[in-house]
């Protein structure tokens, strides 16, 4: 059994309580790790460490702090085949899409936001010839950043980055559920030389470390990613303390097809944005409006291709989808896929449990699944299934589509393909949503705002926009003329 601990202070360690959780392979069943079940107490330790850490982490010259965070980055590229294994075995996704995904992008946010830093700049304002006014931006303090199951490294990463390049010292919590690869980040924090009480991790449950990071006095920012359901929680709790708050959650993203789209590409598109990490994306497009005049062949080509998906044991390099991260979240997509059966939906690819044989025989696999014959108010169309499961819905006029495509709860992401240059702009901006992408999909730029509206969350990420929210504006006016 793998042994995981908390990091704080520099140190490694194991719960106050001496109590550990089991740790479960996705594609096995099998438990092959444990780790910390972290109370208050580790909480109230982590902020101590990072209280004492933040004086002179914050006072270091900005081009020190980005030489630190680059360090980093360069580690986790020298490590990438060991943290791919390490996110492959603990969140069942396939080993390729974490060398070539999800690992490098967790190099690239400590680069980019050491670059950003190194970049950031305020405003200054001359007020009629009589006075001029600046800003400037000073860290909150000590953070804390909760992220989610889905992208362990990657997701992490894209929130300690900015919080350590704009002075801040970070009380991460990583999900229980794929704990390994924050606990490797850690082994490499030590190697970069980063000082003690900078980062510290803290693992355990979010009912009992999550809520104790929430609800800490000393804790000056809660960022966020996860369900609708914590962010709601988090929400709730920080609002009378008056904490900064980022909640990135939800979303049951349309992907909307137009007739005159180029038909390969927006299949591709389509295919990609369903099942893309099982599902497990919180930008899955997991509804998808086809125009009708091109319905029956779409579905037909989009039927083929996911049946020529590779399901299999994640470690092998041709698998395309691997396990569902944990036996809970398997039997929440399969009872979604059975909802639709009773709300009588058709299954026309997918739609059961796979078993596989060998070593993962007993491991948490879900067909890739698509269903049609439901309408948009449907259950299936509205809440979130997290899964590798999609729906095919036909339309005939771009404001039925618009009206179908607002109507859920949720506002992430979408996209449109159309090669008509004056529909994707007037539907992209019809669209609720935080984020759309027109002929193509989760095609990202970090210094671009991520986030979401209505249920999918409040406030942004990424670029120029998590550097402010990590720091706190003063404006100085200085009286310069009578």
């Amino acid at each position: 059994m793998e042994e995981i601990k908390n990091f704080i202070g520099g140190e490694f360690m194991p719960a106050v309580s001496g109590k550990w959780l089991s740790k479960e392979c996705p594609a096995t069943g099998k438990p092959y790790a444990k780790i910390p079940d972290s109370d208050t107490r580790d909480v109230e330790a982590a902020v101590r460490a990072a209280r004492s850490a933040f004086p002179a982490w914050s006072a270091m010259p900005a081009r020190e702090r980005a030489k630190a965070l680059r360090r980093l980055a360069i580690l986790i590229e020298a490590h990438c085949a060991e943290l791919a294994q390490a996110e492959s075995i603990d969140s069942g996704k396939p080993l390729r899409v974490a060398t070539q995904v999800d690992i490098p992008r967790s190099a690239y946010n400590f680069e980019f936001f050491a670059d950003a830093l190194t970049q950031f700049s305020s405003e200054c304002h001359v007020t009629d010839g009589t006075a001029i006014n600046y800003t400037v931006r000073s860290p909150l303090g000590v953070v804390g950043c909760i992220s989610p199951w889905n992208l362990p490294l990657y997701l992490l990463t894209w929130k300690i980055a900015p919080a350590l390049a704009a002075g801040n010292t970070v009380v991460a919590k990583p999900s229980e559920v794929t704990p390994m690869t924050a606990f490797l980040l850690a082994r490499l924090v030590q190697e970069a030389e980063i000082p003690p009480g900078v980062l510290n991790i803290v693992h355990g449950t979010g009912a009992q470390a999550g809520d104790a990071l929430v609800s800490h006095p000393e804790i000056a920012a809660i960022s966020f990613t996860g369900s609708t359901r914590t962010g709601e929680h988090i929400a709730r709790v920080t609002a009378p303390k008056f904490k900064k708050v980022s909640l990135e959650m939800g979303g049951k993203n349309p992907t909307i097809i137009f007739a005159d789209c180029d038909f390969e590409a927006a299949l591709d598109g389509a295919l990609r944005a369903a099942f893309s990490n099982q599902g497990q994306i919180c930008l899955c497009g997991s509804r998808i409006f086809v125009e009708r005049p091109i319905y029956e062949k779409f579905k037909q080509a989009l039927v083929d291709r996911t049946r020529g998906l590779k399901l299999g044991d994640p470690l092998e390099e041709a698998v395309d989808q691997g396990a569902l991260v944990s036996r809970d979240h398997m039997e929440k997509v399969l009872s979604y896929i059975s909802i639709a059966k009773e709300e009588g939906g058709k299954i026309i690819v997918g739609g059961s449990r796979a078993r596989l044989t060998g070593r993962c025989e007993r491991g948490y696999f879900v067909e890739p699944t698509i269903i049609e014959g439901l309408p948009s108010s449907s259950r299936i169309n509205q809440e979130e299934i997290f899964g590798p499961v999609a729906t095919l819905i036909p339309f005939d006029r771009e404001s039925e589509v618009l009206e179908w495509a607002n109507s859920t709860r949720y506002g992430l992401a979408a996209s449109v393909w159309t090669q008509d240059l004056g529909r994707a702009h007037r539907v992209a901006g019809l669209l609720e949503s935080g984020i759309v992408w027109v002929n193509c999909w989760m095609l990202r730029d970090l210094r671009t705002p991520f986030g979401g509206v209505k249920d999918s969350g409040v406030g942004r990420e990424g670029g120029l926009e998590a550097l402010r929210f990590f720091t706190e504006p003063k404006n100085i006016c200085i009286r310069v003329g009578q």
